[in-house]
């Protein structure tokens, strides 16, 4: 049976950069979705009559060829019968590399090969931006563009049900409501592509559990050189549950009973690995920016409802909801354009998306009718903002400033 491969929004940013000589770098966590983005690419060229090789680097034999270094790796490519695609400089040949942070030094090796085989395009996939960060130098400073791939959003999620959506389409009170249950569901169960695409919840928490121990507890255990594993873990189980709350870096060294620069090792990592984000508060002080208190946001609601409750429950809670938006935010605007916002009278906005010198404060509400406007409106008058958004899944809009979260 084949599998369907679905087109991902990010495929139209990186459509731009296909045809240059810049190394394509796709940075995101383990079964988010690289290998098949980059398998969509291959076939992509594969139905134009180009020139494509697939290598997985997850097989030690490649590991071994291509830490030889790039002679080695171009006597490989001869030997698979592309001869002629490393010679021809009309044509390109598409060479995409997946896991590369299992090389010992993929720096070195991308230069030289980018460098004197500028008929070769990379398109290369790494599941830790730590580990990738780690290990490529500022040799590759200019030879590389990179893309952040992170779950599916909930128009991606209704692409893989089979659902059609058009945000531009004003929907019937039916369709509306389809539209609710099935958000329902992907704010319940997150949206790694396997488990969207699997029907019964048992085998959604199995899934997810195995993302869990092998990905969350062991990968990035094993690049952090955790030793106390029971702290480490717990610690993931506490983040879990604060997840859109203020981070208290020194109550949970005090909890866990380590040390504080330990605690703050153990947050760069996650957060360099794509399963926790820090969120800043918005200010126009940036030293003030700087040191306030972050809130704590996990990248997946499935994943976060697995660590923290050890199931997927079948009620949403607003802390769950507020995640599911967070995530929605950075898939769409990107992590470096959301804060929050509060003030020393506890007046708070849960999101101020900044794009420029625009503001758009956004509160997340599981019902409209929870929605109170004090420090909205507190917010708007500071700030000279005009509009904003409540979003929420339950009671009724009561006018345009209340969407849907699929109205983002």
């Amino acid at each position: 049976m084949t599998q369907n491969i679905f087109r991902r929004k990010i495929i139209d940013k990186i459509d731009l950069f296909l045809l240059t000589n810049e190394i394509i770098v796709l940075h995101g966590a383990r079964q988010v979705g690289k290998t098949f983005i980059m398998r969509y690419l291959k076939k992509f060229f594969d139905d134009k009559k180009e020139i494509t090789h697939f290598i997985d680097l997850e097989d030690s034999r490649f590991v071994r060829i291509l830490d030889a270094g790039v002679e080695e790796f171009i006597k490989y490519l001869k030997e698979e019968g592309f001869d002629a695609a490393l010679f021809n400089e009309r044509r390109k040949l598409f060479v995409f590399i997946d896991e590369i942070q299992y090389l010992a030094s993929p720096s070195p090796f991308l230069k030289l090969l980018a460098d004197h085989y500028p008929q070769v395009k990379l398109i290369v996939s790494g599941s830790s931006s730590f580990n990738i960060k780690q290990k490529f130098s500022d040799s590759l400073v200019g030879r590389t563009v990179n893309f952040e791939i992170f779950p599916l959003c909930f128009e991606e999620f209704l692409m893989f049900k089979g659902e059609y959506f058009d945000p531009k389409h004003i929907y019937t009170t039916k369709k509306r409501d389809a539209l609710l249950s099935l958000c329902e569901e992907y704010i319940l169960s997150g949206g790694y592509p396997k488990i969207v695409l699997t029907a019964q919840k048992i085998i959604k928490e199995k899934y997810l559990q195995q993302i869990i121990d092998t990905y969350v507890k062991k990968d990035i255990r094993d690049l952090a050189e955790i030793k106390d594993i029971n702290k480490f873990n717990r610690l993931l189980e506490i983040l879990a549950s604060q997840s859109g709350q203020l981070l208290n870096v020194a109550e949970l060294a005090d909890t866990l009973g380590i040390m504080k620069p330990t605690v703050e090792r153990y947050l760069f990592l996650l957060e360099q690995t794509y399963i926790i984000r820090l969120v800043r508060p918005y200010s126009t002080n940036l030293r003030s920016e700087l040191s306030k208190t972050p809130k704590i946001f996990f990248y997946d609601s499935g994943l976060m409802q697995m660590l923290w409750l050890k199931e997927l429950p079948k009620e949403i809670l607003g802390t769950v909801f507020e995640t599911s938006i967070f995530s929605e935010l950075v898939k769409k605007y990107g992590s470096e354009k959301i804060y929050y916002w509060r003030t020393q009278d506890k007046k708070e906005i849960g999101f101020v998306l900044k794009e420029g010198r625009s503001l758009l404060p956004i509160e997340a509400k599981l019902n409209f009718n929870q929605f109170q406007p004090t420090a909205f409106n507190y917010f708007k008058d500071k700030y000279h903002v005009k509009n904003g958004k409540v979003v929420g899944l339950r009671g009724e809009p009561k006018d345009n400033f209340f969407v849907y979260p699929w109205q983002l």
